[in-house]
């Protein structure tokens, strides 16, 4: 960790002119940058410019950390990597969702709109003394460049075959009223088997005009190569997908159409319809799929009429996951790979209770769905293999050549006579 000659005479340099305050900083600020070098070199297993057989990454420029000390504020340089991620473990880092509901939590309070559950966060996050309108401003300032910049970036890089759409309630004012929002999210499984959260946004989920900007959104911003839609049946959202997404089959998420078809029978014949209808999906191929389908309405329709129409109804709508590989069946016939999701942006919003408005939601949702997109991009498990994905477009086959003829085998034909 010793600092070589040409550093340790800059810095007596900057020493020597400097106030006591100034030497403490700096002498600081060289302490700290040196320990936050030392251990990268350990993790990397290499210095700068460096070559040893231990290298397990490079290194890839550096970010700047505004460090609060006693001494003041401190800008030291991280060290990015090319592959993996490297944070100091000298400085914890605050994760941009706890910043997040910090300042979703400091404009409720500011704003008056709080209650006594926000003021008793507010002193458990150590502000009894109170936070200025400014200081809110600039937090959710700089979370909101970081939000914008993520829900707008390209989505152009690869297609995305499979598309998840749902939503999860949080409250939030509008108008002055306390309202039911929806936080719509969309994810997406690329060609070659990862998953992304594309984006997000705050509305009514019934509202066909919300539904249709959003999906205009992720087209415009360069989602291509849809296949499949996997959704809830909400109003205005189909319309859309025809809209917006044309070409794209419409599988409707199992799970919701179980819950749609319980609620109209008694709760002790449920077990006896789920377990017929299940039958339906476990049928190993896709013509027997959709003969199930319309075994089980039969057999159901005698004593639930209701429940008999409702599968004739939804026939296409949810056995359309039978075009696709069998081995992707299980996850692309619902859209339970988003329930995690939408349960950890309920735990977190959950913690508010009532937002001060929707950019207010939107941005702490927002960050939650950047902490888990992070995490899928930095994992090596694949949502589905890359062999099974490149069923969905199997190769052109390769033109055969010519059969060579054997000269013995031609027999003459006499020239055509031209007139």
């Amino acid at each position: 960790m010793a600092l070589d000659q040409s550093a340790l005479l800059e810095l007596t340099d900057a020493l020597r002119s400097a106030d006591g305050g100034e030497v403490m900083r700096r002498l600081l600020l060289t302490m700290l940058q040196a320990l936050i070098d030392a251990e990268a070199t350990a993790q990397i297993g290499a210095g700068p410019h460096e070559r040893t057989e231990t290298r397990t990454t490079q290194r890839n420029g550096t970010r700047d950390k505004l460090v609060a000390t006693t001494a003041g504020d401190l800008t030291v340089k991280i060290p990015k990597l090319r592959t993996g991620s490297f944070f100091p473990s000298l400085l914890a880092p605050r994760r941009r969702i706890d910043v997040a509901l910090h300042a979703v939590v400091m404009q409720a309070w500011v704003e008056g709109v709080s209650t006594r559950k926000v003021d008793d966060l507010v002193a458990a996050l150590g502000v009894e003394s109170g936070i200025s309108k400014s200081e809110v401003s600039r937090i959710c300032g700089q979370l909101d460049v970081e939000v914008a910049a993520w829900r707008t970036r390209p989505l152009d890089e690869q297609a995305f075959p499979y598309v998840f759409l749902d939503a999860t309630y949080c409250k939030a004012r509008v108008n002055g009223r306390v309202v039911s929002r929806a936080v719509v999210i969309a994810t997406g499984v690329s060609a070659d088997g990862r998953r992304e959260v594309l984006g997000c946004d705050v509305g009514d989920s019934e509202n066909e005009v919300f539904w249709t900007g959003f999906l205009r959104g992720l087209r415009d911003r360069g989602l291509a190569g849809v296949q499949l839609v996997i959704s809830d049946s909400h109003r205005g959202l189909t319309n859309a997908i025809d809209t917006v997404l044309a070409g794209a089959a419409w599988q409707r998420c199992r799970v919701h159409f179980m819950r749609n078809v319980l609620a109209r029978v008694s709760k002790g014949q449920a077990e006896m319809v789920a377990a017929a209808i299940r039958t339906i999906f476990a049928q190993p191929t896709a013509d027997t799929v959709r003969e199930a389908v319309e075994n089980v309405a039969l057999t159901l329709e005698r004593q639930f009429p209701t429940v008999a129409t409702l599968l004739r109804d939804a026939r296409e709508e949810i056995t359309a996951f039978a075009d696709f590989p069998q081995a992707h069946w299980r996850k692309i016939w619902s859209t339970n790979p988003l329930e995690r999701l939408n349960k950890e942006v309920k735990r977190r919003t959950d913690v508010v209770g009532i937002f001060p408005d929707d950019t207010a939601l939107l941005r702490l949702a927002s960050c939650v769905l950047i902490e888990a997109h992070d995490e899928w991009q930095v994992t090596d498990r694949r949502y589905l293999s890359e062999a099974s994905m490149a069923l969905l477009n199997p190769p052109e086959p390769t033109a055969l050549e010519p059969r060579r003829t054997d000269p013995s085998e031609v027999i003459d034909q006499p020239a055509l006579q031209t007139a």
